[in-house]
């Protein structure tokens, strides 16, 4: 496995009535192709300002962020928006769905904006709500008329029809009850497990156990890492006491 993204000094600044804030501080980091790497860490460690920095959401105030060879910090914002659509898919606690638009246009939208309309593309999309549970007696319904889980399960749906090289998730189960949270998390397991580049922020133990590789942020910065085997549900205990004694030693 190869790297997919890496940072070289990336910092991030916000003003706020004239003091500068610096959430992320000349992070250096490198995210390998097919890991499942989770970014946890207080609230106001800089999470999700990463992700968004990662992923060409946002652009630095110094430093680069690389993918593959390619400096994206120093992409115009029109061409950040053509490698967001060509290379990463993103799936975030609020479920951007249109309201106008059933669950099967939903996902077509974003797929056209990226591939021209085809058989292929119209069964992919039909095999992928089969596979996340999705059946087609929902497929004509709009938003309002499906659960939250259900929601979530279209969108990830619709942020991977394209192939993305990369998927980015910030708190995606944060919105969902239990029983909803799991079905979301076993569906990006099954997407690692088939080789799925993720990266996702957050703050939940349960969630984070999905992972391979755990960063942990403070003040900006990374203070420590964690390697964990791919998941599997029969190995759940031993999984849990690595991951809180790795997060008892960061303070979490």
């Amino acid at each position: 496995m190869g790297s997919i993204l890496r940072t070289e000094k990336l910092c991030k600044t916000f003003s706020n009535e004239g003091l500068q804030q610096h959430v992320i501080k000349n992070l250096d980091m490198e995210i390998m192709e097919r890991d499942f790497t989770v970014i946890m860490g207080a609230s106001g460690s800089g999470k999700s300002t990463l992700l968004y920095a990662l992923s060409g959401m946002d652009k630095p105030t110094m430093g680069k962020v690389f993918f593959g060879d390619e400096d994206i910090s120093e992409y115009s914002n029109d061409k950040l928006a053509v490698f967001r659509r060509k290379h990463c898919g993103f799936v975030f606690q609020s479920i951007y769905l249109l309201e106008n638009m059933n669950v099967f246009d939903n996902i077509m939208t974003g797929a056209l904006v990226a591939r021209k309309n085809s058989p292929e593309l119209v069964q992919r999309v039909k095999d992928l709500l089969k596979k996340v549970g999705i059946e087609e007696s929902l497929w004509k319904k709009y938003p309002n008329q499906l659960s939250g889980g259900e929601c979530q399960r279209v969108g990830i749906v619709r942020a991977v029809v394209n192939e993305p090289q990369i998927l980015f998730a910030d708190e995606p189960t944060g919105a969902l009850n239990s029983s909803s949270g799991q079905d979301v998390l076993d569906i990006f397991t099954e997407l690692h497990k088939n080789g799925q580049s993720i990266v996702m922020v957050t703050h939940d133990l349960k969630t984070a156990l999905r992972g391979t590789r755990i960063i942990y942020l403070r003040d900006g910065g990374i203070v420590g890492e964690h390697r964990m085997p791919d998941y599997e549900s029969d190995d759940i205990r031993k999984r849990r006491e690595s991951l809180q004694g790795f997060l008892e030693e960061m303070g979490w």
